[in-house]
């Protein structure tokens, strides 16, 4: 693969289209509101007008997308399969449902477009460092040929099996993450109650045996003002999680109920590290 296209210029979409171009790929970028292109000043690539344009151009199409819904959009509104050349592959880093990416995986494949599902984890620090989990499903041949391209912005990346695995893996790492939120912040609840120094016992506790990501994030990562836009995708998540399980007849119920205790308790754990929340040292 020499020539890849990248939709989704967000906080984490840009720095993965960065690493992409810095690769030696020839980057092709469209984006619905052409003042995200500005993201890329000093980053070589083509512009293009509308999503079908760089379908025809490229060997991949990576799609870095808040939702399965928006690319039903690119589907059905912008005419993304007009531009698709058989034998390419599409990929979606967005985190969304299993089940839906399996219908789209179909769709794609009517077409002779491979599919691969590869949400991501570590958010836009982790694209930045180029340290991005990449978990993928999809035909193990399109994945060996897309694995470069991921390799320009993951420090890992693992096939998991058929389309909707890396959707499953991703949802299954972002319940865990949750739940380790809630024991965060009941912790920081009690340290708060008891009058401790906040900064100090996270700055200790982060490199101690009650070490978790989350904790460690609310510290560093995780500030006061992003905590309420994560907190609506950690919902998100979560109720994409649970359906996905129900679907294969398994109860999610205890581990979906911690982790959305621990989304729903994300601002207020972030203002008690921050020292913003009332009594905290």
């Amino acid at each position: 693969m020499t020539a890849a296209g990248f939709v989704g210029l967000s906080d984490q979409g840009t720095p993965m289209a960065r690493a992409i171009a810095d690769g030696g790929y020839d980057l092709h970028v469209w984006a619905r509101r052409p003042a995200s292109l500005e993201s890329l000043t000093g980053t070589t690539y083509t512009r293009h007008d509308s999503v079908a344009e760089p379908a025809v151009a490229v060997d991949v199409l990576l799609l870095c997308l808040r939702d399965d819904a928006n690319i039903a959009d690119l589907l059905e509104h912008r005419r993304l399969l007009d531009g698709l050349r058989p034998g390419s592959v599409v990929v979606n880093h967005g985190t969304g449902d299993p089940g839906a990416n399996v219908a789209l995986g179909e769709r794609f494949a009517a077409h002779g477009v491979a599919y691969l599902d590869a949400p991501v984890s570590g958010g836009g620090p982790g694209a930045r460092a180029r340290t991005l989990t990449t978990f993928v499903g999809g035909d193990p041949e399109a994945f060996q040929r897309c694995r470069p391209v991921f390799e320009t912005f993951s420090r890992t990346v693992v096939h998991l099996g058929p389309v909707g695995t890396g959707q499953l893996t991703k949802l299954l790492n972002n319940a865990m993450t949750m739940s380790n939120l809630k024991n965060a912040a009941d912790m920081l609840r009690i340290a708060s109650a008891l009058k401790l120094d906040i900064k100090a016992l996270v700055r200790a506790i982060s490199v101690s045996s009650g070490a978790s990501f989350m904790l460690s994030a609310l510290a560093t990562e995780i500030t006061p003002d992003i905590a309420g836009h994560l907190q609506g995708l950690m919902r998100k998540d979560i109720a994409h999680f649970a359906d996905a399980v129900r679907a294969r007849g398994i109860d999610p119920d205890e581990l979906r109920d911690r982790g959305l205790a621990g989304a729903e308790s994300l601002v207020e754990a972030v203002d008690i590290v921050a020292g913003r929340a009332a009594g905290t040292a």
